[in-house]
């Protein structure tokens, strides 16, 4: 962690340039104290569909590479523009001749790879729904539920898997035999497949030059789930003119995006709206090059990041806090790494949780250190819903956690709700509903139109919104005490999350209807290894029991509770977790969001167990200090 004198020295240090855009706040107040939102800037013209942008850096840098992949050999394995439209339109051609459409969608279950981004492309192109689904549905799934569920709303044409071996049970098990399976590599034994690359037949000009044409902005581009943190995940719309508008809302914020053409290094995964619609698609419109990350923020994934990244400079760099806290390691051993990596960066950008304020600091620690300056560190907040950029900070907050203010073209509609202010959202970039699910398009919606994104937020600065806002919580999170008081679980789980960094991977609040704050807490198992001095061989139901964890826990437990002056804030007791979160349970989305409802009702005894008098040998408790 830095020391004060680094961190005096990081504040001092100039911010490396970057061309940004400027949001003015402008504020209506009206009945019963809503409050809308919206900036002056307008939002700038945009494509009409999808295929427009590939059509366009193509004639302008046909030799550009578009798109990256790293090989078995350790060699990448690039496409350039030119090559991704003639992929295109011949892959096209055969989805064409199959008659699919939004009644019979592609769904893709596997993850980011250049054939995946091929047959979204040509299913994009050409008026197509595809529907990329997580591949943990299939990998880490033992019943297969949500994706059986996924497959029976979706009633797909064809099914995409690069490789017929890691997923064939879950193909065997919930694809019907009718459906027309497509594998890049290793076909089932005993199944027809077609191959990928027999996709690459010969190209119909009249017949995809029709097709294209047809393609209006209100035309269905994808399906994306939800991550399913309430429930059975729901098939979000995603029209070409959500996508577009939203791309226009980004560039309008981050400026620098136009002025150079961005590269991305990226392992956010394409099932998500973060790592497809933000991410893919800012490299599509701006004519970039993506290069495709095969690692993540794990143990055996952080490193293969590390070693594209030593490779690969970025422009901008996008993550969720997780995985910049598992490259601080990387980033300190390695010289050659942080040169390559800071050399051209403008920006640092986190969304998907909050960044914890030690992460921040060692960030700017190592940039200052490498290069004599700091990386602006930029946020915004959104949905699949909303294509995903709402609310975006394109300014140098000075800490985490400002997601700035709306975009140009949107409107934000803030209403008081229990104390706080619920955010709802309308403009182009909102979808029209969710497939086949009429009653909860309903649901979704105001009675002015208004998507209700369930976020809480406030200001800033209560007196000036030019400051932004902050994220307060889901509103469907929060809960009285036994006394009336509310607990608003968001910014008090970021809040528990930051103080106990890094031991702790999640938190999940009990209290509803108790006297007082317990909470259940998954630890962070490598961290609490290192913390002992243990190999990896220890177990989990070891490591919590522990003694020096346990002393630890208490001792963070009780530094936090002199912070805390209000019963609803204040924690007495915890319960560490040997037992992950499960995701068959509907406890954690395959994004590692954790739900905390299910939690709290799956583990009940648990619960009972915290609020127990007196208290059980394995609760860290305030009061074993008495």
């Amino acid at each position: 962690m830095p020391s004060a004198d680094r961190l005096a020295g990081q504040a001092s240090a100039p911010l490396r340039p970057v061309r940004l855009g400027t949001f003015d706040a402008v504020l209506e107040h009206g009945p019963d104290g809503v409050i809308h939102v919206r900036t002056s800037q307008t939002l700038p013209p945009y494509y009409d569909k999808l295929s427009e942008p590939l059509e366009h850096w193509t004639k302008v840098a046909p030799d550009r590479v578009f798109l990256g992949q790293r090989e078995a050999a350790g060699n990448w394995r690039t496409l350039t523009y030119a090559q991704t439209l003639a992929h295109v339109k011949r892959v096209g051609a055969a989805l064409l001749r199959r008659g699919l459409s939004a009644e019979r969608p592609i769904a893709i279950i596997s993850g980011n790879d250049i054939e995946h981004a091929l047959l979204a492309l040509a299913a994009m192109h050409f008026g197509i729904p595809y529907a990329p689904i997580s591949p943990a549905y299939s990998l880490m799934s033992s019943d297969f539920g949500k994706l059986r569920a996924i497959l029976k709303l979706l009633t797909p044409g064809m099914v995409f898997a690069n490789d017929g071996l890691p997923f064939a049970r879950a193909l065997y098990e919930t694809v019907p035999d009718d459906i027309e399976l497509v594998v890049t590599r290793n076909p089932l034994g005993d199944r027809p497949v077609t191959m990928f690359d027999d996709l690459l037949g010969d190209e119909d000009t009249a017949g995809v030059a029709a097709a294209q044409a047809k393609v209006t902005p209100d035309s269905i581009a994808k399906f994306l789930f939800t991550s399913g943190s309430t429930g059975t995940p729901k098939a979000v719309i995603n029209t070409h003119r959500m996508l577009l508008s939203n791309q226009a809302m980004l560039a309008a914020g981050f400026a620098f995006v136009a002025d150079e053409p961005p590269v991305v290094v990226d392992w956010l995964p394409w099932s998500h709206t973060f790592g497809s619609n933000h991410n893919f698609n800012m490299v599509l419109v701006n004519g970039g090059s993506l290069y495709i990350d095969d690692g993540n923020p794990t143990p055996p994934g952080a490193p293969k990041t590390a070693r594209n990244l030593r490779e690969i400079a970025p422009t901008i760099y996008f993550n969720v806090p997780k995985g910049y806290e598992a490259l601080i390691p990387h980033f300190r051993a390695d010289a050659e790494l942080r040169r390559n990596f800071f050399s051209r960066l403008k920006v640092l950008f986190y969304a998907g949780a909050g960044l914890n304020q030690n992460t921040w600091n060692e960030l700017n620690e190592i940039a200052v250190e490498t290069i004599g300056e700091r990386i602006i560190f930029l946020s915004s907040l959104g949905s699949t819903e909303t294509a995903p950029l709402a609310l975006a900070c394109c300014w140098d907050s000075g800490r985490p956690g400002n997601i700035g203010l709306p975009a140009p073209g949107v409107e934000l509609k803030l209403v008081p709700n229990e104390g706080k202010l619920e955010a709802r959202l309308r403009g182009p970039h909102i979808t029209p509903g969710y497939w086949r699910q009429d009653e909860l398009t309903r649901a979704a919606f105001d009675e002015d139109g208004f998507y209700k994104l369930g976020d809480a937020l406030k200001f800033a600065d209560p007196n000036d919104a030019s400051k932004g806002l902050l994220f307060d919580g889901r509103i469907a999170e929060d809960f009285k005490l036994s006394t009336g008081t509310w607990t608003s679980v968001g910014p008090l789980r970021a809040r528990f999350i930051d103080h106990f960094a890094p031991y702790v991977r999640d938190v999940v609040f009990a209290g509803p209807d108790r006297d007082d704050l317990a909470v259940l807490v998954f630890p962070d198992i490598e961290a609490c290894r290192k913390l002992c001095s243990l190999g990896a061989d220890t177990t989990p139901a070891a490591l919590v029991e522990h003694s020096i964890v346990r002393e630890k826990f208490l001792a963070l437990l009780h530094a936090l509770h002199g912070l805390s002056p209000g019963t609803s804030t204040r924690i007495n007791r915890a319960l560490l977790l040997a037992e992950p979160p499960s995701m068959d349970k509907g406890e954690m989305t395959d994004k590692g969001s954790i739900n905390q409802r299910a939690v709290l009702t799956n583990r009940a005894a648990l619960v009972d167990e915290l609020y127990a008098s007196p208290l059980s040998s394995r609760i860290i408790g305030i009061e074993e200090s008495a």
